[in-house]
């Protein structure tokens, strides 16, 4: 899987600019280190960081290819990198979720309108997705299309729950503010309760907290308050609660696979790993209530009547 749009470039990573020269790159790397390495007090995460990122662009064949955008020394096409991917045959018979809307759609959307600003009017834009490109962009513009890329590997996640649950991508709601689109990304209903869950990637950890996330890649956002206020206007229209608010990130930016936040107006509050989200769908979250066949069947009903996709 690629790496995500908001990771850093090599050259951040040593404290060059991209079109530094050879021997200043050079002196770079030696620099980052000497500061990094564990022996002289430096982070061990920072040290491979900077061991991955002199391999990508120490030696002018490896750097000429990661600037044309390739990744891991393989010259594989760029516009494979973060672009939309192409359907996949399924390899088993077992039936999945029902779901409905299209993940990451409204993000995509979002995404390629600024990236063209960006580049300007006039501009032949040949592939918005290139990988040089993306690396140029605005960090805010990177972040939409990390987005995307993070709701899709969640709706490919929840698709796998089975025939019981019924999900709902990129749900229109009318509770904007916050910064944020009017949207809430994947709503899943099924034997285990109501969950309304927000796919996220800041680039950086997070952490729960008295209810609400920190972390400095969060710049100030308050992003549980956000799919609360979702949540809720989503409820209010079908007259029914959500059992629970789920907030999943990239799995190493979470320090737990599930950390609770105790519970935001009934709603058991949830920091959750990708690579963990289906099973805590599946298994339920503790303390969040679940429902039974008749009330699932109601709940979906009143659902369906209310549903519009961003």
């Amino acid at each position: 899987m690629p790496d995500s749009p908001l990771s850093s470039s090599p050259y951040e990573v040593l404290g060059v600019a991209s079109d530094a020269d050879d021997a200043t790159l050079r002196l770079a790397y030696r620099r980052a280190l000497r500061s990094a390495h564990p022996d002289t007090g430096g982070d061990v995460v920072r040290f491979h960081a900077v061991q991955l990122a002199w391999e990508l662009v120490g030696t002018p064949d490896a750097r000429a290819l990661f600037d044309r955008g390739a990744r891991g020394g393989a010259a594989a096409p760029s516009h494979e990198a973060w672009a939309p991917a192409a359907p996949r045959p399924r390899r088993d018979s077992r039936p999945l979720a029902r779901t409905y809307g299209h993940p990451g759609g409204l993000s995509r959307e979002r995404y390629l309108g600024l990236i063209r600003e960006w580049v300007g009017r006039g501009v032949a834009l040949d592939d918005p997705y290139d990988p040089a490109l993306v690396r140029g962009a605005p960090r805010d513009i990177r972040h939409v299309l990390a987005d995307a890329l993070a709701e899709e590997a969640s709706a490919r996640s929840l698709s796998t729950l089975g025939i019981a649950y019924t999900v709902w991508h990129d749900v229109a709601t009318d509770a904007a503010g916050h910064g944020l689109p009017p949207k809430l990304d994947h709503l899943v209903l099924g034997p285990t309760g109501l969950f309304a869950i927000q796919s996220e990637d800041w680039g950086g950890p997070v952490a729960m907290k008295r209810g609400e996330l920190v972390g400095e890649a969060l710049g100030g956002e308050r992003p549980m308050r956000a799919l609360a206020a979702r949540a809720k206007a989503i409820g209010r229209a079908a007259k029914v609660k959500p059992t629970a608010l789920v907030i999943v990130v990239p799995d190493e930016h979470a320090e737990e696979s599930l950390e609770l936040g105790g519970t935001n107006r009934g709603a058991v509050v949830a920091l959750v790993r990708r690579s963990r989200l289906a099973s805590a769908v599946r298994e339920g979250l503790p303390g969040s209530a679940h429902l039974g066949g008749t009330e699932v069947m109601e709940v979906r009903s009143r659902l369906q009547a209310v549903v519009r996709f961003a």
